[in-house]
């Protein structure tokens, strides 16, 4: 019985060993999370009616359980690298199964579609009007199209017009004889069609104290007719009421809709010194391509155009469980979700234990090689042990042989 005694013990260092040399292997595996080998010892009656001199039977591997200890964080400066500082897993879509893993190394296919390098399919909560709606999922696509054009409705200005000013000595009003008014700035605003258009305005200072007039010009040609606004002592606008002009429509070339442009001059002032313009606002845009992609650590996922508008492609989907060791090890440092490890709760980045998302940043192997280092020593010394109890437990047997000689 000895001689099975020791096998066992030695079976079990050979156990330890290969689980510590598969440590060793992933060192370097992006995402991968170490094990451990767990032993029990063995009674071939299987603990019933057992003695005080009951003698084992040796040793059994009873697991091989997975440590999900956070790896440390590696900033790689790539875009659509992920890492995850917390208990959550990346979500993924393989064919009709979903499956998790903390190896955020990401890339785009042929379609656009965010997947791993097993063609796996990055999983976010999709885009909706109040945010993201968390009921669903959907793969993560990044689209090369152009970020559509938006049309200026409103200008705001922000200015003042120095209270002692010059009235023109010249009329009537010519946009090319600086005669003819008192000052004058321009901003480009934008068509249906993302065309630029400069649009001009002409202040002149009338007889009138604390008035002047407003005429507004699209590509040289006039919007309506003048408009009058007026100040108050303190130097503040008192009409147009609420600041707001609303301009006709203004024909544009090109195929592009009328412009219907509302001027807003509730920031205009009227104080001493000279004429200055503090800002030139408008809410249009002209066509954008995209320029990158950007991760929030929220992991919202967002693309940049060169409009200088943003468009959200979705929120990351986290994972975790109530028992990670109990996930169902798949290779290719991912997880299925088991009996064992509880369902699946899907929740976002910042909320519960799923940890934040780093973008542009891997999450390394959670090994610890020194460690690993020493449980070889360790496991190669039982080996070793075994092997011996093997020879005494030879020699014995061959002393009670030649006895009989």
């Amino acid at each position: 019985m000895s001689f099975t005694v020791a096998l066992t013990g030695i079976n079990a260092a050979n156990e330890n060993l290969k689980v510590t040399s598969h440590n060793v292997a992933n060192a370097n595996t992006t995402g991968f999370k170490g094990s451990r080998a767990e032993f029990a010892d063995v009674f071939a009656n299987g603990g019933q009616g057992l003695t005080d001199r009951t003698i084992g039977s040796g040793v059994r591997l009873s697991s091989v359980r997975q440590q999900f200890d956070q790896g440390s964080i590696e900033f790689t400066n790539k875009a659509l690298d992920v890492a995850i500082s917390g208990d959550g897993f990346l979500t993924f879509a393989k064919g009709d199964e979903l499956v998790y893993s903390r190896n955020g190394a990401l890339g785009t296919d042929r379609d656009g579609f965010v997947t791993n390098a097993q063609g796996a399919r990055l999983q976010v909560f999709p885009a909706s009007a109040d945010g993201f709606d968390t009921g669903q999922l959907q793969d993560l696509r990044v689209s090369t199209a152009d970020n559509p054009p938006r049309a200026t409705q409103s200008i705001e200005t922000s200015l003042n017009l120095p209270a002692q000013g010059d009235i023109p000595v010249n009329t009537p009003f010519d946009p090319s004889d600086a005669s003819t008014f008192s000052h004058t700035t321009s901003v480009t605003a934008y068509d249906s069609l993302g065309t630029p258009r400069t649009t001009s305005l002409y202040f002149t200072r009338t007889a009138t104290d604390g008035e002047w007039e407003l005429r507004t010009q699209l590509d040289g040609q006039p919007v309506g007719a003048a408009q009058t606004i007026t100040f108050d002592s303190s130097g503040q606008i008192a009409a147009p009421a609420g600041g707001q002009i609303t301009l006709p429509a203004a024909p544009v070339t090109g195929g592009a809709e009328d412009l219907n442009l509302t001027l807003d001059v509730s920031n205009i002032t009227q104080f001493g010194g000279g004429f200055a313009v503090n800002a030139l606002r408008q809410d249009g845009f002209a066509t954008g391509r995209m320029t990158g992609i950007e991760i929030t650590k929220e992991g919202i996922v967002q693309a940049r155009f060169t409009n200088g508008q943003a468009e959200q492609l979705g929120q990351i989907a986290l994972t975790e469980f109530a028992n990670p060791e109990g996930l169902s090890k798949l290779g290719d440092t991912a997880w299925g979700e088991s009996f064992t490890s509880g369902p699946a709760i899907r929740g976002v980045a910042g909320s519960g234990n799923l940890g934040t998302v780093e973008s542009g940043a891997l999450e390394a192997s959670n090994v610890d090689l020194t460690k690993e280092l020493v449980n070889m020593i360790t496991a190669q010394r039982s080996f070793q042990a075994n092997a011996q109890m093997i020879t005494t437990s030879d020699q014995v047997t061959q002393t009670v042989l030649n006895i009989r000689r």
